[in-house]
């Protein structure tokens, strides 16, 4: 009796909770603690590209040759107005670089949005259209990855023309042969299984096949090569600046920067340290966090 009366008044376990995908991958990402922090520098990376008016404290254009390359405010002879010192005109480094933030992120979302869009396109035409348009796409992409990607850049601004409009359209187009081999794999993968089957004999005709049924089981590998490609064009861009055919002064862009400091490396080191590692933290950053998003929506890799 008393086991039956244990038995009945016995709370039955309650039943785990379903993760919603989403909230899976967050706390699959939030395990990793490089990710994490990549994360956190990138936020705080945009949050000072936003505020950049509240935080800089000078006019990034100000000119003051009477404290051109002034220290940083910890050096010997430095100032706490400046706290990272003066380039060689004397404009405030500090401010050049919060402003710059906004450049370099703009560079980077609007080059992965171009290349991602066309070779999003590409990939799924010759992953749905297999033999000439296949062939011809494929070759064309093959063409371009057999070029060096920065050498590629410069034939194309120079054949556009130097500036930042132009410099982000170089680079967009030579990332796009990564979309479009990576949209083309994933949508060769997708077909050969029973839904995509099923909605063919459903009637679903080849555009909604594409975009509604196909494309949407593809985004896991494109947001990780998005965010790898973010840093590739932030660092691209950079050095098309430093070589002079990016953005132009006294655009505040990081490489122009860089560009600008060259004469000063020996005798000024914060002119051309602090952009240096302004590009340096915001590229590892890019590729710590892609790396960290690879692991958490590739099931395989999960720890």
């Amino acid at each position: 009796m008393s086991n039956a009366t244990n038995t009945a008044g016995a709370v039955a376990p309650k039943p785990a909770p379903v993760l919603t995908p989403g909230r899976e991958v967050w706390l699959s990402l939030r395990s990793n603690r490089g990710a994490m922090a990549a994360l956190t520098i990138i936020l705080l990376t945009v949050l000072c590209a936003v505020l950049a008016p509240v935080l800089a404290p000078h006019d990034y254009t100000t000119q003051n040759v009477d404290i051109a390359l002034t220290p940083p405010a910890w050096d010997e002879g430095g100032s706490s107005t400046y706290i990272l010192g003066t380039d060689g005109i004397g404009r405030d480094i500090l401010s050049r670089i919060l402003y710059g933030a906004r450049y370099s992120l703009m560079i980077g979302l609007i080059v992965v949005t171009l290349s991602l869009t066309v070779g999003v396109l590409f990939g799924l035409a010759a992953g749905f259209h297999r033999g000439t348009v296949d062939s011809l796409i494929m070759r064309l992409m093959d063409i371009i990855l057999a070029l060096p990607s920065l050498l590629l850049a410069i034939v194309i601004v120079v054949l556009l023309g130097t500036g930042l409009t132009n410099a982000m359209i170089a680079v967009a187009i030579t990332n796009i042969p990564h979309y479009a081999r990576l949209t083309r794999a994933a949508v060769m993968n997708e077909l050969t299984k029973d839904y995509v089957v099923a909605s063919k004999v459903a009637g679903a005709g080849t555009l909604r096949l594409m975009f509604k049924t196909v494309l949407p089981n593809c985004l896991a590998p494109l947001i990780v090569q998005s965010t790898l490609g973010i840093s590739s064009a932030v660092l691209d861009a950079a050095a098309l600046g430093f070589l002079g055919l990016g953005a132009q002064p006294p655009t505040p862009e990081w490489g122009t920067m860089l560009a600008d400091a060259r004469q000063y490396i020996d005798s000024a080191w914060w002119v051309v340290t602090f952009p240096g590692l302004a590009i340096l933290v915001t590229v590892l950053a890019f590729n710590l966090l892609g790396d960290g998003l690879r692991d958490a929506l590739d099931p395989k890799l999960k720890r």
